[in-house]
């Protein structure tokens, strides 16, 4: 029998076409990542990334949106979310739309935006349809029903994480 951090290595450094790692976390970071590349690979004539045309589109869809909104629809941190926000901003496809309330920043796609949803969305497409070609739309409609059903439980147990930590001792002076 193989020692375990040598199997670990071989099963997540790709070395045996078809293996993923037993972690589920690992496993999922893997798929993610070379789907990812995928769809870049399709959308690099439009000069934007999946990350970036997921936003848009996002935007796109809600004709504006505030950060909150995005961070929900897109699964994605303030962080993460705000650096993306910055720099398609600085390419001028975004831009930051007058709220009522002045505490929240509301995104809405330039014209130039706009354009660049138009020209990305079709190249998506084809990414799309590579993927559910070889996947076939019975098997993702399963996978995605079961995604769904893993994102809830994690969400659940993250919340009931962060509800069940006590606070902090109070310092003393």
């Amino acid at each position: 029998m193989m020692p375990m951090s040598r199997q670990i290595t071989k099963l997540t450094t790709g070395h045996t076409r078809g293996r993923l790692s037993p972690c589920v976390c690992n496993t999922l970071r893997m798929v993610s990542r070379v789907v990812t590349q995928l769809y870049d690979d399709c959308l690099r004539p439009s000069g934007l990334r999946v990350t970036q045309f997921s936003i848009l589109a996002t935007v796109a869809r809600l004709g504006e949106a505030s950060l909150k909104q995005l961070e929900d629809e897109l699964a994605i941190d303030q962080t993460t979310l705000t650096r993306s926000l910055t720099l398609l901003e600085r390419a001028g496809v975004l831009e930051r739309g007058s709220h009522p309330d002045g505490r929240i920043k509301a995104m809405r796609l330039t014209s130039k935006g706009r354009r660049a949803v138009e020209v990305a969305r079709p190249l998506w497409a084809q990414a799309q349809g590579k993927v559910l070609r070889e996947l076939g739309t019975k098997a993702w409609a399963d996978a995605q029903r079961r995604l769904t059903r893993l994102h809830h439980v994690a969400v659940k147990k993250r919340e009931l994480g962060r509800e069940g930590k006590r606070p902090g001792l109070p310092r003393s002076g």
